[in-house]
Order: C-alpha cells, then sequence, then structure tokens
C-alpha cells in the first residue's frame, strides 16, 4: 500500500493516541454559506483537549477563552484538524450536542459531542492549513514589541468605545472613534505580522516568519491588533505576553502568547466578548444558509 494511503488510512489509530495521551486537536466553524471563504473572511481555531473516542463520536472539551465558554449551538458544522508530529488531518463534522463527562481527576465536565468523519484528508506538508476540496483561511495579526505597558490604556479605551457603537449598529468613525487611529497607538516598537493559528485558554497561538523572529528574541510583551471583517468591524487588540516559542521544520517559528491584562482588567471582558459575538454571527450565517437552500 503506498505510504500516504497508509497515512491516511491510519488516522484513527492516531485519534485514539491523541487521547490517550491527553492531547489536543483544533476545530473551528466550517464556512460553509453561499461565497468562497475568501470572500467570507477567517476562521478562529480553537485548540480543545480530545476526551474520548468511540465508534461513531468525538468527544471534545468546549472552546473556551479566558475562563469563558464559548458556547456552540448544535447542530453547527465544524472543520477539525488533527496533528501528530509532522503528519496533519483535516475534517469535517457536526457538533450533535453537549454531555457530561467524567475526566481521570473525577471532575464532571460538560463536553462537546462531535460525528466521527466517514474520511479525513492528508494536508499537505507544506500546507498545513489546506487539503484538496477546503482550507482554512487563518487571520493576519498585527504585532508590535510593547514597549511601555501602561501606554496601551488610550487604545484599549478607544477599541472598547468603537465595539460598543460595533454592538449598536453605529457605523465605525461616526462618534470619531477610530481604535486604530495611529495617533492612539501604544508606545510600541517595528510592527510585523503574524498568522493566528489558534486560540487557547488564556491567550493565542502566532506563526512568525523566520525574518521577524529576531523580535520574538529580544522582547517579551507585545501589543497585538487583528481584524475579523466582515462579521467585526471592530479589531480586537490586546497586550500579550511571550510564553514559548517552536521552531518547525521551514524555520518558522511558533509563538504561544498569554493576554495581560495587569494595566486594565476591563479590557478581558471585552476581548472575550468580541470574540463570542464572531463565533455567534458565523453560527447564525450557517444556519440561515441552510434555511435558504
Amino acid at each position: 500500500m503506498p505510504a500516504r494511503r497508509s497515512r491516511t488510512l491510519e488516522w484513527r489509530r492516531c485519534l485514539e493516541q491523541v487521547q490517550e495521551r491527553g492531547g489536543a486537536i483544533e476545530i473551528a466553524v466550517l464556512r460553509d454559506y453561499d461565497r468562497p471563504a475568501e470572500m467570507t473572511g477567517s476562521h478562529l481555531v480553537w485548540r480543545v483537549r480530545l476526551l474520548k473516542v468511540s465508534g461513531d463520536e468525538i468527544i471534545v472539551e468546549p472552546p473556551t477563552t479566558l475562563g469563558e465558554v464559548i458556547r456552540v449551538e448544535t447542530g453547527i458544522n465544524l472543520m477539525a484538524v488533527l496533528a501528530v508530529g509532522q503528519n496533519r488531518w483535516m475534517f469535517t463534522t457536526r457538533h450533535l450536542g453537549t454531555t457530561e463527562f467524567r475526566n481521570g481527576n473525577g471532575r464532571t465536565v460538560t463536553a462537546l459531542r462531535l460525528r466521527m468523519p466517514k474520511s479525513v484528508e492528508r494536508c499537505q506538508r507544506r500546507s498545513h492549513d489546506r487539503v484538496e476540496t477546503t482550507s482554512l483561511i487563518l487571520p493576519q495579526v498585527d504585532v508590535w514589541p510593547l514597549l511601555d505597558p501602561k501606554s496601551v490604556l488610550p487604545a484599549e479605551r478607544a477599541n472598547e468605545l468603537q465595539f460598543e457603537d460595533d454592538r449598536n449598529g453605529i457605523a465605525v468613525g461616526d462618534r470619531g472613534i477610530v481604535s486604530d487611529d495611529e495617533s492612539l497607538m501604544p508606545e510600541v516598537g517595528p510592527k510585523f505580522t503574524a498568522t493566528l493559528l489558534n486560540i487557547g485558554g488564556g491567550g493565542v497561538g502566532l506563526r512568525v516568519k523566520p525574518e521577524d523572529a529576531p523580535s520574538m528574541a529580544r522582547h517579551k510583551v507585545f501589543w497585538i491588533r487583528f481584524s475579523m471583517p466582515p462579521e467585526m468591524t471592530t479589531p480586537i487588540c490586546a497586550t500579550t505576553k511571550l510564553a514559548h516559542t517552536a521552531v518547525n521544520s521551514s524555520q518558522q517559528t511558533y509563538a504561544g502568547m498569554a493576554f495581560d491584562f495587569s494595566f486594565n482588567p476591563a479590557h478581558q471582558g471585552i476581548v472575550v466578548e468580541q470574540i463570542r459575538r464572531f463565533i455567534e454571527i458565523q453560527q447564525r450565517a450557517q444556519f440561515d444558509e441552510r434555511k435558504s437552500a
């Protein structure tokens, strides 16, 4: 049997191995609405712990951001990624509803029941976000070394006011509040752009190009900003601290960044609400598209 086909057929065993090790898979709301993904914006990808693999279901912890559970509606179609070493498989699944799961510590947690796929597609080694039939459209993130953490307050306050206008249906700029106004920027160093690979419980995972990696070595605190149009007109911005890095075979750096709200604790709630609102809009669009089909 060809090696590629053998590795694809072994994905079920790899799934079980990830579960045995207490590992995680990645999930995102599937963009199965009418327009191509390139015209509808980006995916937010969560790393969620794999709890159990059965004959027809995959049980995972729900996605969380900063301690807050992000609700996934029953019936929502999801894209999932399983990674083992350099091998990655992508598949589509559906949220079948929640269940109460008792973990190894004796605690009962509310978990998501995902439909076991009938088949998966192996990602190409040089394009880990893409397979033959679909792809993850990952957000681009503006990253600046943060020279003075206290200087983020005006930018965060402008971001909060703009998001309030966004929720109330007020057009961006009507009140003169634009959170990406350069005059409101914190005290920062030179900007570079990274790719938002995933969101975890307390931060984000970024992919950094080789030429920008030295900045990660010289600094530990960063100001990040990324937009999620068309669902969100207000960018998400926050202070982050570098938690860990790893370099892959392509010399790209994976950087784990922890959110830090030390100088403005109230901004944490805004970031959580922005992310929750984005996922709610995505899910509503998916249900609306099904109704009109």
